[in-house]
């Protein structure tokens, strides 16, 4: 397998970059594409900055352009990259999550003697209709008391529920969600261990109706907010610090469409079991009580589900930036290659698998799999070597076809870069990966040539002051698809597109430019 290293990319960006020739000539070729993503780069809004670039031509090994590419610097959703290529390898692309209703006791006609087990491995894709599932397949058995208890086992996995450097808060936030071996999710992006507070306007005068879905009562509401007979809805969800109260105040006109925020729930485990509880009931199967316990051995399976495989799963995972899926692949590494499904042994298989893929992991360092911490450190030339490496792997094109496509309306096609470079020669065209934190931006991929040939990129900025230059990526992807080889001629500063995402919102704390437009479901 031809497999480039990167510390081979480190000695060719040690080497100055070409100059324009002295002769007179106007530049062409290579030199060419110099000059305008020099121009690109030297915007002001980098002043200061780290401005990470390299982009390579992996049929012939060339570095095309290098700027910091050996700098370290936080990635963002760009350490995702990692994460999936080491999960392909270590769990395998048809890699699936078991969920199990287990019990040891006997049943006696339509009577379970014994405490029903909610076991899980990691799932994120459990919506409230597999619960249901799950009890029906019980209900099918005939059961209808279970003189015991329904207790979650999520020792698949540790439990500590939130990554390394994550911030406080972002704690009520979906995109942060604590990560458990047992969750639900309330929408087919899974957004596992989080669920939607739905705000729908009654009469004028009236406190609006506010509903949680799934049903939980793994979160408590405080409505405050009321119903006005018109105006424009301006309402603010909030989340308390390390509780399950959400708080809902502001105005929503009546006739306005409902209001809808996802809100992470605080324990994970609890609200599955909860969501299980509940779909138990409605099938008629009583329980004495809820609980955490580890099923005991023999326990024979009354119920299973089996999630979409991995290849399958890559694609909400890398198209929206799902930060719990991230860090369920890296626990499911390390219970899969260690027996222990907790961050520190998936990071150690994490980044071994990394070396596997060509990559120097002593000069790197991965604290979760999202890119959520900022104690994540790597750079612009290893993610190209990853992406070079990656494209020669068997599972190379589930891996490709995985990424956002710029300019895709389609949501699971386009993801993140749905709204980005459309009209332009990237658009249907850039396989990449965004990644999105205050002061940090990254655009990582594929892109094809105007002469055919397809090259690797990396776009990696940090510490500007600005709202985030993702222009500036935008741009530089397109001047890469306009690249026609030795014909290649200067374009000048190029205009492209802005970027159709999220802005500041009012109602909230939060500068929601500075996130994953997925992660506000703005895209």
């Amino acid at each position: 397998m031809r497999r480039r290293w990167a510390f081979v990319v480190g000695l060719a960006v040690a080497l100055p970059l070409a100059v324009v020739p002295s002769t007179g000539a106007a530049p062409s070729g290579v030199d060419a594409l110099k000059v305008d993503l020099d121009d690109i780069l030297a915007d002001p809004r980098l002043d200061g900055a780290q401005a990470g670039v390299v982009v390579r031509d992996p049929a012939t090994d060339e570095v095309l352009y290098s700027r910091q590419a050996t700098d370290r610097a936080t990635p963002a959703s760009n350490a995702k990259l990692f994460t999936a290529a080491a999960a392909l390898e270590a769990l395998g692309p048809d890699h699936r999550f078991r969920t199990q209703v287990l019990s040891d006791g006997a049943q006696q006609g339509a009577t379970l003697q014994g405490d029903l087990y909610l076991r899980g491995t990691g799932d994120p894709t459990l919506l409230a209709t597999d619960y249901d599932r799950l009890a029906a397949q019980i209900a099918e058995q005939g059961v209808r008391e279970v003189r015991g208890r329904l207790l979650a086992d999520d020792t698949w996995f540790d439990d500590v529920p939130l990554g390394t450097g994550w911030a406080w808060d972002d704690e009520p936030y979906s995109y942060s969600a604590p990560v458990s071996a047992l969750s639900a999710a309330p929408d087919t992006d899974f957004d596992a261990g989080s669920a939607i507070v739905r705000v729908t306007p009654t009469s004028p005068g009236q406190a609006p109706s506010v509903a949680l879905d799934p049903g939980t009562g793994a979160l408590t509401v405080d409505n405050r907010a009321i119903t006005t007979a018109d105006g424009e809805a301006d309402i603010t969800t909030t989340r308390d610090h390390h509780s399950g109260r959400v708080v809902v105040t502001g105005t929503i006109p009546a006739g306005a469409d409902p209001v809808e925020e996802w809100i992470a729930v605080p324990d994970a485990t609890a609200y599955a079991t909860d969501v299980f509880a509940r779909a138990l009931a409605a099938r008629g199967i009583s329980v004495t009580g809820t609980g955490e316990g580890a099923a005991p051995q023999g326990a024979r399976e009354l119920a299973g589900r089996e999630s979409m495989p991995l290849r399958e799963l890559l694609v909400p995972f890398l198209k929206l930036s799902n930060n719990g899926h991230a860090e369920v692949l890296v626990k499911a590494m390390g219970r899969e290659r260690a027996g222990e499904g907790s961050w520190a042994a998936g990071t150690r298989v994490l980044t071994e698998e990394l070396r596997g893929l060509g990559l120097n992991a002593d000069a790197l360092r991965m604290v979760d799999g999202s890119g959520l911490s900022r104690m994540d450190g790597l750079t612009p030339d290893q993610l190209a070597v990853l992406l070079d490496n990656a494209a020669q792997r068997p599972w190379a094109q589930v891996f490709r076809d995985a990424l956002p496509i710029a300019g895709e309306p389609d949501r699971m096609v386009g993801g993140t870069l749905r709204n980005r470079m459309v009209g332009t020669a990237a658009a249907h065209n850039v396989h990449a990966k965004t990644g999105s934190l205050t002061g940090v931006t990254s655009l990582s991929g594929y892109v094809t040539t105007a002469d055919g040939r397809e090259l690797v990129f990396s776009v990696v900025f940090n510490d500007f002051l600005s709202a985030a230059p993702q222009d500036l990526e935008d741009a530089i992807a397109v001047r890469l698809a306009e690249h026609n080889g030795a014909d290649d001629h200067p374009r000048g500063r190029l205009q492209v597109p802005q970027p159709r995402t999220a802005v500041d919102d009012p109602r909230t704390d939060r500068d929601e430019s500075t996130l994953e437009c997925s992660w506000t479901k703005s895209c």
